[in-house]
């Protein structure tokens, strides 16, 4: 590890100062900055660094006894990236609650993709997921872990979507938000018209769906929508789209956002070849 360690030992440490009091104060929305937590997720970080996508390290926090299992992680970062080393008692009052796992990282997003810059940039046979309303951060996080086992393309959410920069749904993900493209923007109408002026094949997941979710036939250009928590999709969207279902037993009204669409997605991912 070339990087030298910097010892902290006191919270009000100005070099630290972006990773206090991570629970209350996340950093999402403060000049693209964002907080990376756990050793999976710092590797994912590594490799989007290494990518050149304009996401980058600032910084890393570590428990003095995660240090020497790490090392060679740290190496897959530039050694410009100052790599801080706490005890317990230390991160803890850092943090601002019990870090047990020991390992977070500051990092900074360049930008996201605008929705037609991202829908522009997909090839021939591609797989998008798209999404309005999702205001949980686990459920927002799991949706990207979905995406990234099973080969979506991109991922489409409209304004009204909760942000998935945020440190809870990064974490959750296990750092597929940070390698799966997405656009956060506009209205679910203007998102589908632009998806059907490209050639999509529009999905609506919904228990009233008109189809079942395995009569879906493959098309080289497939888009899945999913709802809002609780309430779904609209019906106005419903009747303007293709509609499935996912057949369960009876007297459930629907399933966890998150798990419908790892259900669909493998659906569609696996007619269409993808997994």
């Amino acid at each position: 590890m070339d990087t030298p360690l910097q010892r902290i030992d006191d919270p009000a440490d100005q070099r630290i100062a972006g990773f206090v009091s991570i629970r209350e104060r996340d950093l999402t929305g403060r000049q693209g900055l964002f907080i990376a937590e756990g050793t999976v997720v710092l590797r994912m970080l590594a490799a989007a660094h290494k990518a050149g996508g304009g996401i980058a390290a600032e910084a890393i926090l570590l428990l003095e006894n995660r240090v020497d299992g790490l090392r060679g992680l740290l190496c897959e970062f530039p050694k410009e990236v100052p790599v801080y080393v706490a005890s317990a008692a230390v991160f803890d009052a850092i943090a601002g609650f019990n870090m047990h796992r020991g390992v977070l990282a500051l990092g900074r997003r360049a930008g996201v993709p605008s929705m037609d810059t991202l829908i522009g940039g997909l090839g021939p046979r591609s797989l998008v997921l798209a999404a309005c309303g999702i205001s949980n951060h686990d459920n927002m996080g799991s949706m990207f872990r979905n995406a990234a086992a099973f080969g979506v393309d991109a991922i489409l959410f409209d304004e009204t979507c909760c942000d998935p920069m945020y440190r809870k749904a990064i974490r959750v993900s296990v750092g597929s938000v940070l390698s799966v493209p997405y656009s956060r923007e506009g209205s679910i109408e203007a998102m589908l018209a632009k998806l059907q002026g490209e050639g999509f094949v529009i999905w609506g997941l919904s228990p009233r769906g008109a189809t079942e979710l395995g009569d879906i036939a493959p098309a080289p250009r497939t888009a899945l929508l999913m709802g809002t928590e609780g309430e779904g999709l609209p019906q106005s969207i419903l009747s303007s789209i293709r509609t499935a279902r996912i057949r369960q037993r009876p007297g459930l009204d629907s399933l966890n956002v998150a798990t419908a669409t790892g259900i669909a997605l493998h659906q569609v991912a696996t007619i269409n070849g993808l997994v």
